[in-house]
């Protein structure tokens, strides 16, 4: 099973800008319908599937976690929302509502089917840690004039706030970008309602050059393909034979033995 990303945003949504120019979501007013279900093995899941419905699980706020099952269309609707998987919703269990987000979720990997969520009570006076993306705006110099690449290290970082102060997103500008500057998460547009979790030093964004692939000059490829010299093997063992031959002829020269000298005539007297 995969966790899914979030589908693409859908219009809808309720957002407000606070006075940093940060957006936030209001607190959503759709509904999650969801029904207590008995806890059991993957035969019971399956059947809550087989009735049209996904397995859930809900969690948090100090309270012991509940089975539930709830409608993967609705499901799919909050994720593919503006403020995504960050959505805050009534989830409407019996007669008891309680605001919750969604924390997990897996995709069968073959068919793509929502196959489970997990879902986290939410108090509205309690700030919790949620992960938001990064968009860059703008064009950067160094691709526009320098031919560079821009290269987005970083697409989402961690917060902490309320649950009404969760931005959609982070947006930075990048329009400023040339080979040797880089966007920082100190960068991002900052606000006393955000803690950033995230290490401020962590690189966003830079503008990068492609490398070039080297390729052998046809000079170099007829040389590699033309006839091999003699191996060096074959040279050496030619030069041993030939001093062999050397030193063998030194040799019979050392042991051939010298002429004695004839001796001295004897005068007649």
């Amino acid at each position: 099973m995969l966790r899914g990303k979030a589908p693409p945003p859908h219009e809808g949504c309720s957002i407000e800008k606070d006075g940093n120019g940060i957006m936030a979501t209001a607190t959503d007013i759709s509904i999650l319908e969801a029904q207590k279900r008995e806890p059991g093995t993957k035969n019971a899941a399956r059947r809550v599937r087989v009735g049209g419905k996904i397995p859930a699980v809900l969690y948090g706020a100090g309270k012991g976690a509940a089975s539930v099952a709830v409608d993967p269309r609705q499901v799919l609707r909050i994720l593919k929302s503006e403020s995504g998987h960050n959505t805050i919703f009534d989830l409407a269990i019996d007669s008891d509502r309680v605001k919750a987000m969604i924390v997990d979720w897996q995709f069968e990997p073959i068919k793509g089917n929502l196959l489970h969520v997990d879902l986290q009570r939410i108090a509205m006076d309690k700030r919790l840690t949620v992960t938001v993306p990064v968009v860059l705006k703008g064009e950067a110099v160094g691709v526009k004039t320098e031919g560079g690449i821009l290269e987005q290290l970083l697409r989402e970082i961690e917060i902490e706030c309320l649950p009404a102060d969760i931005p959609k997103n982070l947006e930075v500008d990048i329009s400023h970008l040339v080979f040797g500057v880089e966007v920082r998460v100190k960068d991002l547009p900052h606000s006393e309602k955000l803690k950033f979790l995230t290490e401020e030093n962590q690189m966003i964004a830079h503008i990068t050059t492609v490398k070039e692939e080297v390729v052998a000059a046809p000079e170099v490829v007829a040389d590699a393909t033309a006839t091999p010299a003699e191996p060096e093997v074959i040279k050496k063992g030619k030069q041993e034979v030939e001093g062999e031959g050397e030193a063998e002829g030194d040799a019979k020269a050392k042991a051939k033995p010298e002429k004695a000298e004839k001796p001295e005539k004897k005068e007649k007297k």
